[in-house]
Parts: structure tokens; sequence; C-alpha cells
């Protein structure tokens, strides 16, 4: 009880020792937070999140519920701000400019949330002619040689499904796992059939100095010849989409998002992200090498761990200009 006492102590002195000293600073610079923030920070990520949580943190409802408006009335919205905060948008014109910027990142990627989630929960309907129309595309980008024999046919295995009819594979992430897979194979072809023919028929391992200094000649004439582990394209591509949309959910690609669409992400951005995880999945499942299929969770998470962390940096965006052929991670 002390111990709770003495942080819901602290929680308050923290609130409104930070209050007293926005206040103060105001009063030196003669600029709320909104105006510092938009003049001192450059556009990105770094200064619309720092937006919205200055919107979400004020004491004012109105702010608070600026960042839930509809797109169609941020212009709005923007005026009510500028009027609560006692700001002349004759003297400042760009702080308007920056801040519609910011708010329309900030309700777009809400919109965008609600809109994956729809897709996600939509099943997959075979007696939907629009489904079955995506699903034979897939087919025709990866294999445009190998014609389809019959709808319910084993050739899907060799695109990674698991049965004859891939319909049962979508249960996970309902349509949104179509899409996905259809756009990378449509908008990125080249790549996803090189991905495809490596998932089936992996590359030898590729010995480094380091490891065959460890090696004797038995050891490294047996690795030599030991082919890397494959996996199921369409499988992983459905479970790329899980993680691609756990990302979003959980907040972690408001940081590329707000560094590479200039206003409202959509879920164009969305699906090229989904491109580009795919592509260097496959790269990082080669590098770790795993003994077998077993090792996908694990591999998996310790791809989810490594976004993760590049998705801290502020600055980073995972595919600003989206070529999903070319190592664009910033560092």
């Amino acid at each position: 009880f002390t111990r709770m006492f003495v942080q819901v102590c602290l929680y308050f002195y923290c609130k409104c020792l930070w209050r007293c000293l926005k206040f103060v600073v105001r009063k030196l610079t003669g600029q709320c937070e909104l105006q510092r923030i938009c003049y001192n920070t450059k556009p990105g990520a770094a200064r619309t999140m720092k937006i919205e949580a200055s919107l979400k943190g004020s004491k004012s409802k109105r702010l608070q519920t600026s960042v839930n408006v509809h797109p169609d009335a941020i212009e709005k919205t923007i005026d009510d701000i500028m009027e609560l905060k006692r700001i002349n948008p004759d003297i400042n014109p760009q702080l308007g400019v920056s801040l519609q910027a910011c708010l329309l990142q900030i309700v777009g990627y809400r919109n965008l949330i609600a809109e994956v989630e729809k897709l996600r929960r939509e099943p997959y309907d075979s007696e939907n002619p629009q489904h079955e129309e995506m699903l034979l595309k897939l087919w025709k980008c990866l294999k445009p040689n190998s014609p389809l024999k019959a709808r319910i046919s084993k050739q899907w295995c060799e695109i990674g499904f698991q049965g004859d009819d891939p319909k049962t594979d979508f249960r996970g992430m309902g349509l949104l796992g179509l899409y996905n897979l259809v756009y990378f194979a449509e908008w990125d072809t080249e790549i996803a059939q090189q991905v495809l023919t490596d998932s089936l028929h992996p590359k030898y391992r590729e010995v480094t100095k380091k490891e065959l200094s460890q090696l004797s000649k038995a050891e490294w004439e047996k690795k030599k010849f030991d082919k890397a582990i494959g996996y199921s394209f369409a499988i992983v591509g459905i479970n790329i989409t899980d993680l691609a949309y756990n990302l979003l959910v959980s907040g972690a690609l408001k940081t590329h998002f707000y560094n590479v669409a200039p206003e409202a992400p959509t879920l164009t951005h969305f699906q090229q992200t989904f491109c580009y995880l795919m592509h260097e999945f496959h790269k990082f499942w080669i590098d770790e090498d795993p003994l077998d299929i077993m090792e996908f969770n694990r591999v998996r998470e310790k791809f989810y761990r490594r976004i993760l962390r590049q998705l801290q940096n502020p600055e980073m965006a995972l595919c600003p200009h989206f070529a999903a052929s070319e190592s664009l991670i910033n560092m």
C-alpha cells in the first residue's frame, strides 16, 4: 500500500510539475508546445509522434479528440486548435500546414488499422467470384508458364499452400493474406518469383572463413553439400502478413509510415511494407540457416524483434522508395 501511495503521489507531482514547466516555457518563448514542436522538429515520424503525444496528453478535451476526427474535418479542427491556443494564423501560416500534415498521418494511421482489420476479418469465400479471381491471379503471376489444371489441385502445393484447396489456409488472416500475396506477386513479380524458386530449391550454404577455420576437412566436405532448408512460400506469406498486422496495430509501424507517407498512410503503403518484409525475411531465413522447418517460429520471432529494434529509430523508413529487390534499411 505504501509503495502504491508513493507511486500515485509521484505521478501527480510529475504531472503538475510538467504542466508548470510547460507554462513557464510558453511564457519565456511566447510559443505553445505545438509551435515549439513544429518549428524545432523536422517533418516525419519524430514531429508527428510528438504532436500526437502532445494532443493526447492535453488537459483540453477538444485537443484530445482532435486525433480521432474524420479526415474531412481536419481543416476545421486545425482552426479550432489555433483558436484554442490563441495563435494568429496570419502570423503563423506554416504552423497550420504542419499541423494538418501531422493530423492527416495520425488520423490516416487509425483508419488504415480499421481497413486492414476489416480485410483480416473477411473470410475467403470460394462462392465469391472476386475472391476466386484473385486466387487464380496469384497462380498466374507466380507460375505464368504452368497452367493450373483444375481449381482443386495438388499444384497449389507448388506455390506453398498446404493442400489441394488454398481457401483453408486463409483462415488465420482472412482476405488480408490473399491481398498481400497477390500484391507482391503482381507488383514485384520478378522478386516474388525468385523468392518462390529459392523457397522450393534453397541454395547451398556458404561457409564463411570463420566457420572454415573451426571445421575439420571431413566436416567441411559434409557441410559444403548440405542444402539450406526451404519453406512453404504461401504459408510463410500469410505468416508474414500476421507479423505486419501486429506491427501495425501495436503502433510500431507509425515510425515507418510517418516517414514515408507525406499525408495519410494507405493500404498500398501497408502492402508495400509486406513486400519488403517478405524479401527481408527470405534473406534472414537463409542467413539463419535453420536445421529444419520446426525452427520457423524461432526464426520468425528473431526477425520480428529485429524489425521492432529498427522501428525504434525515429528516422527509420523500412522501404522509403519501395523497391523490395533492394536493401533499403537505413541503419
